[in-house]
């Protein structure tokens, strides 16, 4: 898409008076309205969702005034989700000032890497596997610490004074967003939670899910973002939780539960097309890390595309019918991006500039016998990494731009609608 077709498509021109393209992605209040909520749902990947803030960038570059009345998120996705619910727009300052917190992050900010702190967890957790459960076993949760992680989370999301993320509130009560939710998994209960907060204290239960408002704080952030076994998790509320995607197979569920109509996902693993299978990984025997990455893909990483799948067939199930049989549901228009470049490939370009100590205990899991480095990509915090995803993003959002404008203009195909087709 040319410059000229991105200006026309938002609106804009070359002149310095520019007239409204008639019919395009004008956000008509009108037509904003009777489409219904826009949803923002923001998925996992660690490291990852650096490109996410790639996405967001480039679509506000071009759609200043896009705003989401329904902000998602989990684990790294949580982190991004609620800075941007809790800051006081517009949308495209926020999402600079993110790009900054991501310019700068190093490994160094989310865990402790030295090399003390790195080898007394790995000879604890040794020496817990031999200790036969014993009395005399050495306590152990994460194989490292996140108080660095918890120090960053301070100074970007800081709490107010009654430990609440600061500003949140005051934004959901004034509908800017108007609902934010994390989720985890209750480590005692096998549930994921949603942790909500606004959103007309919507309430809903499934038989592996729940809703539960709450007014969040940084260990509901923390708890979110927990991998397990390599972070420890998080007490909410007299339970245990970790990382909110390892069991969450539906991750729109909780942006669909709190109104929204319209929904911009933004996923972190790129998919091959269904003809194009997958390549080989290693050669031999694969090694753990190559191992690793497949549980993450399948854990992590998977959830939107299965659940994008089972929401387009539904949607088109009900477009079948007349709108008087529809029972009160209706069609979800639904955009994902996700990346046109596989984000594990690129990790291992970059797994040099990683901590000396780390990087050798990740080489122990065979990080560099697999030429698919999803397991490492989680925490390759390095700020070249970073500003590589960014940038993929914000090429990919340009990319998808007449899909969102339309999305948050309210403008649908005459005859379908979005499509989430579109997936890439």
């Amino acid at each position: 898409m040319s410059q000229r077709q991105r200006e026309q498509l938002v609106g804009r021109s070359v002149s310095s008076t520019p007239p409204v393209e008639p019919g395009r992605a004008t956000r008509d209040a009108a037509s904003v309205e009777a489409a219904g909520s826009l949803g923002l749902v923001l998925s996992g990947g660690g490291a990852r969702a650096a490109y996410q803030v790639g996405v967001l960038r480039g679509l506000t570059r071009w759609l200043p005034d896009l705003r989401f009345d329904v902000v998602t998120g989990v684990s790294a996705g949580a982190v991004n989700a609620i800075y941007l619910a809790a800051r006081p727009g517009p949308l495209a300052r926020d999402v600079e000032g993110l790009k900054e917190v991501w310019r700068r992050l190093s490994l160094e900010d989310v865990v402790r890497v030295d090399a003390a702190s790195l080898w007394r967890n790995v000879v604890r957790w040794g020496a817990r596997l031999v200790s036969g459960g014993g009395r005399l076993a050495p306590p152990v949760r994460g194989l490292v610490d996140t108080a660095p992680l918890r120090r960053l989370l301070e100074r970007v999301i800081p709490e107010d004074d009654r430990g609440e993320i600061a500003g949140l509130e005051d934004n959901v009560m004034h509908g800017r967003p108007g609902a934010a939710a994390v989720s985890t998994l209750d480590y005692s209960t096998g549930q994921t939670v949603t942790w909500v907060a606004g959103g007309g204290a919507a309430r809903w239960s499934r038989p592996l899910r729940r809703s539960a408002p709450a007014r969040l704080t940084i260990d509901h952030v923390l708890a979110s973002a927990a991998l397990p076994i390599l972070f420890p998790a998080v007490q909410l509320e007299g339970h245990w939780h970790g990382d909110g995607g390892i069991r969450q197979s539906a991750p729109l569920s909780p942006a669909l539960h709190l109104g929204a109509r319209r929904i911009l996902a933004i996923a972190t693993r790129h998919a091959n097309s269904p003809v194009e299978p997958d390549p080989p990984q290693a050669a031999g025997y694969p090694p753990p890390a190559q191992i690793l990455g497949q549980m993450i893909d399948a854990a992590f990483l998977d959830a939107v595309d299965e659940d994008a799948f089972h929401l387009e067939r539904s949607n088109d199930f009900l477009r079948g019918l007349p709108p008087d049989q529809r029972r009160g549901y209706h069609p979800i228009d639904l955009v994902v991006i996700r990346p046109t470049q596989d984000l594990g490939r690129l990790a291992a370009h970059y797994e040099p500039r990683l901590p000396r100590a780390f990087r050798f205990l990740t080489r122990g899991l065979g990080t560099r016998g697999a030429s698919n480095s999803d397991f490492l990509s989680l925490l390759l915090f390095v700020p070249e990494y970073a500003e590589r995803l960014i940038a993929l993003g914000e090429a990919d959002a340009e990319a998808r731009l007449e899909d969102v404008a339309r999305l948050a203009g309210g403008l649908r195909d005459k005859e379908k609608g979005i499509h989430a087709g579109a997936i890439h």
